[in-house]
């Protein structure tokens, strides 16, 4: 893999506040548990993306909506900590979207949002014209579905010039808040990198992990990665078979923003960059990884030196 150039990545979608409660246990249902930290961090898909493109040395801007509290000057200067551009994240009336993160032993998590901030976002001329001027448009699941389809659009007329999408959430997850069967169908058809996890790709395509990129490639997605935990993940990019790359070993202190760190690395390696699949996949779970061993989202960003060059 050859020197990876800087790019204009601007990220769609979900910049909350990120509650997090380090617990004994993660709670059965109708059971409880006692906490013994608890923290506030800036999180979300897409600024956590954003930061984490940001620490792999690109031009990285966040497109989101957060609201007129305190939570709000929190998730802003997180994002703007990192060198990233939230001019583009907007103040609205109403609570800050925020996400209740459980966190129990070895890095296993439990995770409710809530808020109306991210929900309530739309695209504005302005935002047009910082994504038409991107190298990749980066978006998820937990988007606004009306925002997703104009940025389908935006690439199926060739206003953006390539476009990441992260299937983060289970259908029943998206149901009332993000992204539509409908539009996944239309981001499988025509994504330049459609990353999802094994949960995901089960409730959309009722597949496996290896089957769900067949599926994927089939409809029509450029570069597909489904990941599988400790597993590993599944790539492709157009060779007759998925390619299978493990997981990373590592002594988990928390799992959160792994799954953000993982698709930053493929847009840097795989979609900006010309690694192949394999070294694409071997690039993103190194970074993946390396973000479980410190706690919270953004813990421990891969620089590109502390990455694989292969």
């Amino acid at each position: 893999m050859g020197v990876i150039p800087v790019a204009s990545i601007v990220a769609v979608g979900s910049a909350v506040l990120d509650r997090i409660y380090t617990v004994t246990n993660l709670p059965e249902p109708d059971g409880g548990a006692f906490v013994t930290d608890r923290a506030r961090r800036g999180g979300g898909v897409a600024a956590n993306v954003a930061c984490a493109c940001a620490t792999l040395n690109h031009d990285a801007a966040v497109v989101s909506r957060v609201g007129d509290d305190d939570a709000a000057e929190t998730i802003v200067d997180s994002i703007r900590a990192w060198g990233v551009d939230a001019d583009a994240v907007r103040r609205g009336d109403g609570a800050s979207s925020y996400t209740l993160i459980l966190r129990g032993p070895g890095g296993s998590r439990m995770i409710v949002a809530g808020g109306d901030s991210v929900p309530r976002l739309h695209l504005r001329d302005a935002d047009r014209d910082r994504l038409a001027g991107a190298d990749v448009a980066f978006t998820s699941a937990y988007a606004p579905d009306r925002v997703v389809r104009d940025l389908v659009e935006l690439r199926r007329t060739g206003a953006i010039d390539a476009l990441a999408f992260d299937l983060s959430g289970p259908l029943s997850e998206l149901e009332g808040r993000g992204t539509t069967p409908e539009t996944i169908d239309a981001l499988a058809a025509g994504a330049d990198l459609f990353v999802t996890n094994e949960v995901a790709a089960r409730s959309y395509l009722d597949e496996d992990p290896a089957a769900a990129v067949r599926a994927l490639r089939s409809a029509g997605a450029e570069r597909v990665a489904v990941t599988a935990g400790a597993a590993g993940a599944y790539l492709s990019d157009g060779a007759a078979e998925p390619v299978h790359v493990p997981a990373r070993e590592c002594d988990p202190v928390d799992t959160t923003g792994a799954g953000d760190q993982f698709t930053a690395a493929l847009i840097h390696a795989w979609l900006v960059g010309d690694a192949g699949a394999t070294a694409a996949g071997w690039i993103a779970a190194t970074a993946a990884a390396r973000n479980c061993a410190a706690p919270g989202p953004r813990g421990a960003l891969a620089t590109p030196a502390e990455l694989p060059d292969q």
